[in-house]
């Protein structure tokens, strides 16, 4: 993960999210921008190959990782990282890590992803699992208290 720094000055804003010279850089696939409705949850879902690289520039959204690779040392782990507006930071999620996205808050989230791989509309990259998959041991309900 990577604290990102927001510039301000009397005309705006600047920051910058990720460097080909930042440790956590890999390679570039490309860039998209992606919404998630408040209360919404997208996920889970998992790579083979590419490596997720994500920042919530508008709103708070909550991303939730777990962990089932085999051989991995935090295999059974999960993690939450609440990040956007109040809390800027650049998120790596490497492949086979299972992977969701909460919007919090009053108005939509806005996530930038840098992955490493183009997007391959024949052959996707992408592998899903329901919400409340049995498997993860997650609840994505509002924890109050």
């Amino acid at each position: 993960m990577k604290k990102l720094r927001p510039i301000p000055d009397e005309r705006g804003m600047v920051m910058e999210i990720l460097r080909s010279d930042d440790a956590l850089f890999e390679k570039f696939g490309q860039v998209y921008l992606s919404t998630v409705y408040p209360g919404v949850v997208k996920g889970w879902h998992y790579h083979k190959v590419q490596t997720d690289h994500f920042a919530i520039i508008r709103g708070m959204a909550k991303v939730v990782v777990y962990d089932d690779r085999e051989g991995s040392p935090t295999r059974g782990e999960l993690a939450e990282f609440f990040i956007g507006e109040q809390n800027p930071v650049l998120l790596k999620i490497p492949p086979m890590v299972l992977h969701g996205v909460k919007g919090v808050g009053a108005e939509p989230a806005y996530m930038i992803n840098c992955p490493t791989e183009p997007y391959n509309a024949e052959h996707p990259d992408e592998f899903r699992r329901p919400p409340d998959d049995p498997a993860i041991p997650y609840d994505w309900k509002l924890k109050e208290g």
